[in-house]
């Protein structure tokens, strides 16, 4: 039976649970033309790592967060930062998950780049080929299969939105990828980190 998830936030220090969520019904997904806003990588890049305690069955359906969520803006930029962080790096020790989250607020800061965390997290993402998270545009719904995992990601995109000033474990870096590829701009960029299964770029 598919159950409505539905999680309130009142201050930052909640931010982590700021997901309105759906239950996930019988009908098509929700469009991908509606999301809004990152990277510089053709989809399917980063490899997605799998989820050690997911069951089968869907539990959540996380879609439309920067038109749906109405808390504020830090809490919407945490939202959006939790859901990059399990969709490309839920395997990931805090340590790589936080990396994958500095690169994303490191983005912000680019010229020519959205300076929102939501608009960099779904740049492009109403083309096919042009989203930056292969998520983003894959035409899949976004559906969280662990709670477990999906808490993880929440805690790493905190501690990134809460210390933004404190020092860095991707080292700066605006570009990673996973270590089973070799995207063609890896050359032009220096390497700055490994951490886990991705490989960090600046």
């Amino acid at each position: 039976m598919h159950r409505l998830f539905q999680i309130g936030l009142v201050s930052f220090s909640a931010a982590l649970a700021a997901m309105p969520l759906h239950a996930q019904t019988d009908s098509a997904p929700p469009s991908l033309s509606a999301k809004t806003g990152l990277f510089e990588m053709k989809p399917g890049v980063i490899a997605m790592a799998p989820i050690p305690d997911a069951d089968q069955t869907a539990i959540v359906e996380v879609g439309g967060l920067e038109t749906e969520l109405s808390t504020g803006k830090h809490a919407n930029a945490t939202a959006c930062l939790a859901t990059a962080i399990y969709f490309e790096a839920r395997g990931e020790s805090l340590k790589g998950q936080r990396a994958v989250g500095e690169v994303i607020l490191a983005r912000t800061r680019q010229a020519g780049r959205p300076k929102s965390v939501c608009g960099v997290v779904y740049e492009g993402s109403h083309r096919r080929t042009g989203c930056q998270f292969s998520f983003t545009c894959d035409g899949i719904a976004d559906v969280v299969r662990s709670h477990a995992a999906w808490a993880r990601a929440k805690r790493a995109a905190a501690l990134v939105m809460s210390s933004p000033s404190k020092k860095k474990v991707a080292r700066g870096a605006t570009h990673y990828h996973a270590t089973s590829v070799r995207p063609y701009w890896a050359s032009s960029l220096r390497k700055v980190a490994r951490i886990g299964s991705h490989i960090f770029y600046r």
